[in-house]
């Protein structure tokens, strides 16, 4: 393929990540105001509709990610970014006709279930990406991530002046519509590698996964930052309050902080990403994780809020290092022809530290002051850079394996 058409898919994923994200995270702060809308009758009601709501779709998109990555390795990885596409625009359209809160959640199963954009983007984008510049292509990736999760609660309060929560899940779930088919006609088709041994099935990828020892180290080491990152999501709030319990524009602070940690992570991701590509991964995971620790950490402080602005930042720039390298290792590892199929059960096993992470997080809240649950999900992202420590590869080595590979 040449450097034209790679640069070409890297834009179209690149948007289509971003537009996904965007709509995501226009939904999630809104929640609770359109489940009170569709019948929950107390803000308790409706706090609990808005929490199963939010984990739903990172259940069912746990279980069918190895399955989509599998057909993709089958089928091609430009079929399943449009069926994630397309799978995401009508759910989201369906959402606005839910009428109680029990229909909405169903259609948060389905949304995880058929959706999964990031993660087939992933895998074509690893695909097609040449062994020395694959970190660089993960990273560009995960800065339209971050730049989705920027821009859509700022998108969200702007448009809700205008409309309705109704009309504007049916204008998101219309521009993924037309994303998906732009990706038909835009995507360059990849085409299915000959498989040179019997494909594994779902649970021999994973056995497969888990039967690499620098995989594994990546993949636990995933899990825990993913597990210190959602776990401060639903305690930031309470954090600002504590630091200000007078303070009248509390959430506001709450969205500038968020806004200052992905505008972190939106120039950190590209950044780490070059650097994968030319030093060794598992020394640019633990200097990121170290950072973010440390920042997690600092927010623990009994300083003013404005302190907590250089902390979310430097929590933003090394997390935005963390989830990249772990699937750069899975990409490297995987057999060209299942190349779809580890990324999709590497992503599986990765939101179980989202989900755990909110539950852990509630859990430790019966018991423990903000303050302190951040200093705890800080000792995840300790934890993740010790799971990774120990014999390394030099870079020359593994640039070697993965052209092998590819």
């Amino acid at each position: 393929m040449q450097l034209d058409e790679r640069e070409r898919n890297l834009r179209v994923l690149w948007g289509s990540h971003f537009l996904s994200v965007t709509s995501l995270c226009v939904i999630a702060p809104l929640l609770p105001f359109f489940l009170r809308e569709l019948g929950a009758t107390s803000q308790a009601s409706a706090l609990t509709w808005s929490g199963f709501a939010l984990a739903a779709p990172a259940v069912t998109y746990a279980v069918t990610a190895p399955l989509w990555g599998r057909l993709g390795d089958r089928w091609g990885q430009k079929w399943m970014v449009v069926r994630a596409l397309a799978g995401l625009a009508l759910t989201l359209i369906l959402m606005g006709y839910a009428e109680t809160p029990f229909q909405f959640f169903l259609l948060r199963l389905l949304q995880g279930a058929f959706g999964g954009v990031v993660s087939a983007g992933t895998a074509l984008a690893s695909t097609q990406a040449s062994a020395e510049s694959r970190g660089q292509v993960l990273g560009r990736l995960e800065s339209a991530v971050a730049a989705g999760s920027l821009m859509g609660p700022i998108i969200g309060g702007v448009l809700m002046d205008w409309w309705s929560f109704r009309h504007l899940l049916i204008l998101l779930g219309g521009l993924l519509g037309l994303s998906a088919v732009a990706a038909v006609g835009l995507l360059n088709r990849d085409h299915p590698v000959a498989s040179v041994a019997p494909r594994a099935g779902i649970w021999g990828t994973f056995g497969q996964l888990l039967g690499e020892r620098r995989v594994r180290r990546f993949l636990v080491a995933g899990i825990c930052a993913n597990l210190g990152v959602y776990g401060l999501v639903a305690i930031l709030a309470a954090r600002v309050k504590e630091l200000s319990p007078l303070h009248t524009h509390a959430a506001t602070w709450v969205g500038v902080m968020q806004a200052v940690t992905w505008a972190a992570a939106l120039f950190g991701a590209p950044w780490w990403g070059r650097r994968n590509d030319t030093s060794l991964v598992e020394r640019n995971f633990i200097i990121a994780s170290l950072l973010c620790g440390t920042g997690v950490a600092l927010q623990a402080l009994p300083l003013g809020l404005e302190w907590l602005l250089p902390w979310r930042a430097l929590q933003g720039f090394g997390f935005s290092a963390l989830l990249p390298s772990a699937l750069l290792i899975v990409s490297q590892a995987a057999p060209e022809s299942q190349r779809g199929a580890h990324i999709g059960a590497a992503n599986s096993l990765l939101v179980m530290g989202q989900i755990g992470g909110s539950l852990v997080s509630a859990f430790l809240a019966r018991s423990l002051s903000p303050a302190w649950i951040f200093v705890t999900m800080s000792a995840c992202f300790v934890a993740g850079a010790a799971a990774v420590w120990g014999p390394q590869k030099s870079s020359d080595t593994v640039a070697r394996e993965g052209t092998v590979q590819s």
